[in-house]
């Protein structure tokens, strides 16, 4: 899931990302509306926390912007206030949900999910794939009964395989979505990051190569 994290609070917006990054997401910063503005017509994001009070554009000019790019952009508002008009005021902009500071890093993290999850096709909150098990949300995977000891990155790519259900996701789209801006996208790092997963998942294998197109888990 790839997440822009926009909060003038360089502290605040640090930490979120680093839990949020914990959690397998991919995560970019942004510390201004600006700056927000240039990376979400870059970039397709599936989420956009957004503080509402920003320097520069306004995080309600943000939000209006994102929504009426025709994107499947999700958005969750955070204010310092929570005076009912404001939450009514942000979802009226086009939010999606909204979130009062302070809050719980949890209910940050299940608001996220959940909203990621309404950005794609739908897809059932545990994936399944023959006997191979994913719990995105408690990040836990099992195969045959044997939990998985995975990295965030392979838990993050294999969530990305199994949720397309069969069809090919290439190394782009995995590294688009999987990994922040910092990626280098002339590495190996999928290639590696596929290789350490195959091993791990075991056999039969259950990560197929198609040749010149990506990766997929057949159903």
């Amino acid at each position: 899931m790839r997440v822009l994290v926009v909060e003038d609070h360089r502290e605040l917006a640090e930490t979120v990302a680093a839990g949020l990054r914990r959690e397998g997401m991919a995560v970019d910063l942004s510390f201004d509306g600006d700056s927000a503005l240039e990376r979400t017509c870059c970039t397709d994001y599936d989420v956009v926390v957004l503080d509402r009070d920003l320097p520069g554009t306004h995080g309600d000019e943000v939000c209006t912007a994102v929504t009426t790019a025709g994107k499947n952009t999700r958005i969750l508002m955070l204010t310092a206030s929570a005076a009912i008009a404001d939450r009514v005021d942000g979802l009226t902009l086009g939010a999606d949900d909204y979130l009062p500071k302070p809050f719980a890093f949890a209910e940050l993290v299940a608001r996220i999910r959940a909203l990621g999850r309404r950005s794609q096709p739908a897809v059932p909150p545990v994936l399944v794939c023959g006997d191979l098990r994913l719990d995105p949300a408690r990040r836990v995977a099992v195969r045959a009964g044997q939990r998985l000891v995975l990295t965030a990155k392979e838990m993050a790519v294999l969530e990305l395989l199994m949720a397309a259900r069969g069809a090919v996701v290439s190394a782009e789209q995995l590294l688009e979505q999987a990994w922040d801006e910092h990626a280098d996208p002339f590495t190996a790092t999928v290639k590696v990051t596929i290789s350490r997963l195959r091993a791990k998942l075991g056999d039969p294998p259950v990560i197929q190569t198609v040749d010149r197109c990506g990766y997929r888990i057949a159903p």
